[in-house]
Order: structure tokens, then C-alpha cells, then sequence
């Protein structure tokens, strides 16, 4: 079986290594042509996860014809501000009734579309796309680390497909129909993980963050229920495992940038220095159109969207966040 993988950054690369074995090839996708040729050449990737040693069964191209020739099932795993135009190039060359997962995270700009979504515009017949979310760190994954995922499509044959096509002793697959709220929360998961690391680097305590990760889940349950997924998938590994995982790990992205521009660096700086993507920073400002849209209310994602792209500042959003009034802790759901 042959397993076309389009994007090679680390979470790319991890997922690679999980297909990978026995009989499963694996074709990556690679923007830079010096990637493709150090994991064709060295059997690792050249710019992420380097230490990783690839299974002999992969190979990459920078060539999307080539990476989709004869595929019998297509993983998307570039970053959700690349995921349109990637998908729109691919369109042609990935057959109707190929499943197609999808690991990005995010919510698009202005249209208001999920990742999964954004694909089906592109490539059609949206009910084969199925998205996965979890409490997944590539550097763990790649080590072996027990971990867990859950996969969500409208058809249970696509679910049952990748999860078969992921699962192993060390990486549990659980299955969901509600593409929605698996979706939902893993865009804005990665906001309130940025504003958990401005708190740490803030100085705040324990305190704080069990303060705003509580909040947050709260935030994001009213945003799921109204996108019409069910408030109940919060509570599993693409909601609260996955907002525990990039709220306090080191390897969170979101996290130590939060830490970060808390210190004083930008989120230019820190993109540049790290050579990625913070995808929380732009979920900030599309998470927040949403929840406008949507009349949901969203204080933690409004503050954090103030701040990073309109010139506010820590102590404006603390001070704007702590004025509130508490009201019932579940509002927003059951209205």
C-alpha cells in the first residue's frame, strides 16, 4: 500500500514514521528539494526532527504528481495557511474515492471554514476527509512515547481506514463522527496555549494557568456548540487532552512562544528563529472572527487577538479579563 504524505515538518515527518512499517510505503511531500533529498539520501529529515532515523520505507519528492501517483490513501500535513493552495495543486492528481486525512489545525480566515473543510473545496467529495487531533508531541512520537489520537469523519469506513493505517502498541487511535468538534478544538486549543506561556513568562503561578486552561476549555466548548459540534468531544483527547499537552510542554510551539513574547521577543523573531509556524498566532485572529460571527462569546481568544495583531498590551488584556463580572461557569451551552 502506498501513502501519500504532503508536508515535511515534524509532526509530517512523526506521521510518517507511524505508517511506515511492514508493507506501507510512505511518499512525502517536500517543499524545499534539499528535504527530499536528505531524507532520500540520509533517511532523515534535514531541517525537522533531525535525529530521526525514517523507516526505509520512506522516500520523498518535491514533485506532487509524483508523491500522489497511485496513492491509496492521501495525508495533508502542511501548515493551515499553505493547506488551500497545496490542496488546490493537488486536486488533480488525488482520485475521487481516495480517503484523505487531515492533520492540519486551524480555522481559515475570513470564510470561517475548518481544515477539513478547506480541502473538500479543493479536491471535492468532502464526505472521504477526515481530520485527526490529540495530545501529540512529533518529538515524543518519534521516541516511541505511548500516545493517543482520535480520528473524526462523517463516513466510519475513512476513520477506520486511517486508524488502521496509524495505530500500533504506543499509538492508540481512538474514532469519532464529530468532524466539527475535533476540528474546533484543535484551532483553538493552540491560542489559549499561547496565553498560558505569556502567563508563565509573566511570572504568574500554577494558579494562573489551571485559571485559564479551565476557562479556556469553557471557551472553546461555547465555540464548538455553536459551529454545531457536540460540547461532550471537549472533554476527550482532541479537547482537553490535547489543551493539557500544548498548554504545559516545553515542546509546544505555541507555549514557548507565548513565553517568549512575554520576555520581549515578537512573534516575527521568534517564527524566524525557530523556522516555524505559530499556528495559535493567526488562530488568534480567525478564531476570533468566528466567535463574532457566531455571537459566541470569547474573552481569553479576544484579549490574545488584541494584543498580538492590534497593539495591546499584556497588562491591558489582564486588566481587560480580570474587569469582568463571573457569570455561570457553563454558559453558552445549554441556552
Amino acid at each position: 500500500m502506498k501513502i501519500a504524505l504532503i508536508g515535511a515538518g515534524s509532526w509530517g515527518t512523526a506521521v510518517a514514521g507511524l505508517v511506515a512499517r511492514g508493507d506501507v510505503r510512505v511518499v512525502m511531500w517536500a517543499h524545499e528539494p534539499q528535504v527530499a533529498a536528505g531524507i532520500n539520501e540520509q533517511g532523515r529529515n534535514p531541517c525537522y526532527l533531525t535525529d530521526y532515523e525514517l523507516p526505509p520505507t520512506v522516500s520523498a519528492s518535491p514533485n506532487l504528481k509524483d508523491v500522489l501517483d497511485g496513492a491509496d490513501g492521501v495525508i495533508f500535513a502542511t501548515p493551515s495557511a499553505h493547506l488551500r493552495s497545496v490542496a488546490r495543486d493537488a486536486s488533480d492528481w488525488i482520485g475521487e474515492g481516495t480517503p484523505v486525512l487531515c492533520l492540519a489545525k486551524g480555522i481559515e480566515p475570513d470564510t470561517g471554514l475548518l481544515m477539513t473543510e478547506v480541502i473538500g473545496e479543493e479536491i471535492g467529495h468532502p464526505e472521504r476527509i477526515g481530520a485527526l487531533s490529540g495530545p501529540n508531541h512529533a518529538e515524543e512520537v518519534c521516541r516511541g512515547s505511548l500516545s493517543a489520537a482520535v480520528i473524526a469523519a462523517e463516513d466510519a469506513s475513512i476513520a477506520e481506514f486511517f486508524k488502521a493505517t496509524l495505530i500500533s502498541s504506543v499509538f492508540r487511535v481512538y474514532v469519532s463522527h464529530d468532524v466539527v468538534g475535533v476540528e474546533m478544538c484543535g484551532a483553538a486549543k493552540n491560542v489559549i496555549a499561547i496565553i498560558c506561556g505569556i502567563a508563565a513568562g509573566s511570572g504568574l503561578g500554577d494558579n494562573t494557568l489551571a485559571l485559564i486552561m479551565t476557562r479556556g476549555l469553557a471557551e472553546i466548548s461555547r465555540l464548538v456548540h455553536a459551529r454545531g459540534g457536540d460540547p461532550m468531544t471537549c472533554m476527550g483527547l482532541a479537547g482537553m487532552g490535547d489543551l493539557v499537552a500544548t498548554c504545559t510542554s516545553e515542546h509546544s510551539r505555541n507555549r514557548m512562544f507565548g513565553v517568549a513574547f512575554a520576555q520581549g521577543t515578537s512573534l516575527d523573531e521568534y517564527q524566524e528563529r525557530r523556522h516555524m509556524v505559530v499556528e495559535g498566532a493567526a488562530a488568534a485572529v480567525s478564531v476570533s472572527e468566528l466567535a463574532r460571527s457566531l455571537g459566541v462569546d470569547a474573552p481569553l481568544t479576544f484579549a490574545l487577538d488584541h494584543t498580538l495583531w492590534h497593539g495591546g498590551s499584556i497588562s491591558e488584556a489582564l486588566e481587560r479579563l480580570t474587569d469582568r463580572f463571573p457569570t455561570s461557569e457553563f454558559y453558552g451551552i445549554d441556552e
